[in-house]
């Protein structure tokens, strides 16, 4: 029997379908390549943004499509899901099961009951997050690895859902976490991701350890070349955190750092706890303990009661602190969140336009930062060939940075000093070198 797993969303939705897949194969199931010859499509969800929903309901179309003209098994798994169990059968009857995001390791069990004619819909109280325990086989020939270390939100941003629909903070125990890195790292895997709504808030109110001593643990254990994270939240950036960029060897040069907004007004309104200033004051205490550090953010515009005033005070911050990327949407209202119920929307056009303003000048900052790095060698990190030509590579620098260059096959990952020789929009294109004289770029 063959599975495809679609995924709509973020890295935290990206390990999920990873976990859920894993245990398919485990169980004997094949990967299919692609979704028309898969036997069980699952749908990993997203409900963080609207557009994320209506690209959901547009597929869920054409695998109504599909099971009419063959026997196909379609489930639904995520947020989506959990935002709409009280409903989603009754829009979408033709699916098999469902799962919230706190039972996707009920996986198995809801494909089996389907064909035992028991169809399981599954949206457990994510209070004891069993999924957040699962430990993927990352299998062979792997270079990058994401862990879970915490799951669930206690922020309660007034635009955002993922509260509602991931529950409040659970944290695993450090013990775990580092049994699991140092596995993968006898695995091979060089690079580690460590996930989180917030990850700044790693066993708060618990006597374990707190983020900052869970990468300086993970900074000793041996194989692990480079160590990144998702997502901080401002708020809870701490001193012993910043300190962690300038100290650990391992640590990748790359923090991203919602700021939402750069007008205190509609901070406030989105319940984000810290104001412009306080934010542009935590920029530049990471750029004295790393003064090379990339820094990506996220940003909405259109936002209730946002006004011209409030929209420059935004595009001040990007200009002051000249980001080097920076996810930009215009606000989608959400079920269930505070902002559902504010006046003072902004109609959708100016929204959009805003937005468009927005990124043309972050594309313009971008594309000067990457073009600033022409000359410069850095150390890249090999993740396979381009998906633009046969015959390049591909990889990242510590900051994140794409780089494509010219090189054979047996450098997939590997580190490689590389000379940066073009800087474009949104890659680098380099030449590898023979000795290593690496700036952290």
């Amino acid at each position: 029997m063959y599975f495809y797993i679609e995924t709509f969303g973020c890295q935290m939705n990206e390990h999920d379908s990873e976990k859920m897949a894993s245990l398919l194969m485990e169980s004997g199931m094949k990967l299919s390549p692609q979704l028309d010859c898969a036997d069980v499509v699952v749908v990993n969800t997203c409900c963080v943004r609207q557009k994320a929903e209506q690209k959901f309901y547009s597929l869920m179309g054409r695998l109504r499509s599909i099971k009419k003209r063959r026997k196909i098994i379609v489930g639904v798994t995520g947020c989506i899901a959990q935002m709409e169990k009280n409903h989603l059968y009754e829009r979408l009857p033709f699916i098999d099961f469902a799962l919230g995001p706190s039972s996707i390791h009920n996986i198995l069990h809801a494909i089996r009951n389907v064909m035992d004619y028991k169809p399981l819909f599954d949206f457990s109280d994510n209070g004891g997050a069993p999924s957040i325990f699962l430990n993927p086989n990352k299998g062979a020939h792997r270079i990058k690895a994401y862990v879970s270390i915490m799951k669930g939100c206690n922020n309660f941003c007034s635009y955002c859902i993922v509260p509602y629909v991931r529950g409040r903070e659970v944290s695993r125990e450090s013990k775990d976490i580092l049994q699991e890195i140092e596995a993968i790292a006898r695995r091979g895997i060089k690079e580690v991701t460590l996930l989180g709504q917030n990850v700044n808030s790693y066993n708060k109110g618990r006597d374990d350890l707190p983020f900052p001593e869970l990468l300086k643990t993970i900074n000793s254990i041996e194989g692990v070349d480079r160590i990144r994270f998702v997502t901080s939240h401002p708020r809870d950036i701490s001193d012993s955190l910043i300190d962690c960029f300038g100290a650990l060897e391992k640590l990748c040069e790359h923090i991203h750092l919602p700021f939402q907004s750069g007008s205190d007004k509609i901070l406030s309104l989105m319940n984000r706890g810290y104001t412009s200033h306080g934010y542009r004051e935590k920029v530049d205490l990471l750029r004295q303990a790393c003064p090379h550090i990339a820094i990506t953010a996220d940003c909405i515009v259109g936002f209730p009661g946002e006004d011209e005033d409030d929209f420059e005070k935004t595009m001040r911050l990007i200009e002051d602190v000249q980001f080097d990327g920076l996810f930009s949407f215009a606000y989608s209202p959400r079920p269930y969140t505070k902002a559902l119920n504010y006046d003072g929307a902004v109609p959708r056009e100016i929204a959009l336009g805003r937005l468009a303003t927005l990124q043309k000048l972050q594309r313009n900052i971008t594309h000067a930062k990457n073009r600033a790095m022409e000359g410069y060698t850095v150390d890249v990190l090999v993740e396979g060939t381009s998906k633009h030509s046969p015959y390049d590579l591909t990889g990242r620098t510590r900051t994140n940075k794409i780089v494509n260059f010219t090189g054979p096959e047996d450098l997939i990952g590997k580190n490689v000093a590389v000379t940066i020789i073009k800087g474009y929009a949104n890659s680098l294109r380099g030449e590898k070198v023979r000795e290593k004289e690496v700036m952290h770029a």
